[in-house]
């Protein structure tokens, strides 16, 4: 249970960035994170002189049991959770 896998049979395992747990892809929580390579009030200056400033895309995998320690997900309540009841 919990997976987005569907019928796409296996999927590749990650390693989750808080615990090092080994977990499949589609298990995980995904969070992307664009950081800039610049100071920010340096990037600032340079934008408005015209420059490009570049950004470096950072993408975290969390497990459940750490996503939810970390408040980046919540547990739904029953009513609210899918039915597995035909």
């Amino acid at each position: 249970g919990g997976r987005t896998k569907g019928k796409s049979g296996r999927s590749k395992s990650v390693q989750c960035s808080k615990c090092g747990r080994l977990v499949p892809v589609d298990k995980t929580k995904k969070q992307t994170k664009r950081v800039s390579l610049v100071d920010y009030q340096l990037a600032k200056d340079l934008r408005k002189q015209g420059a490009y400033v570049p950004t470096k895309k950072i993408t975290r995998y969390y497990c459940i049991s750490c996503a939810v320690h970390t408040g980046k997900v919540q547990i739904r309540e029953e009513s609210e959770r899918k039915s597995h009841l035909g």
